[in-house]
């Protein structure tokens, strides 16, 4: 499965959440995606805690 059949997905699920759950449950439903893309990708080792505290630590320093 590529990541255009992955979009597809992910879209369907927030547009029924959307629809059926009003406005609340879709960003519940948003941040939960995000929260499990985060978790996938650091169990595959595509991301690394230590990436995401340098981003947040330039973009503190841009202020």
């Amino acid at each position: 499965m590529n990541f255009a059949h992955l979009g597809l997905l992910a879209g369907m699920a927030l547009g029924f959440a959307g629809y059926f759950g009003g406005f609340a449950a879709f960003l519940l439903v948003a941040a939960l995606g995000a929260v499990g893309l985060v978790a996938g990708r650091l169990l595959e080792g595509d991301l690394d805690l230590g990436d995401l505290g340098d981003l947040l630590r330039s973009r503190d320093r841009r202020r």
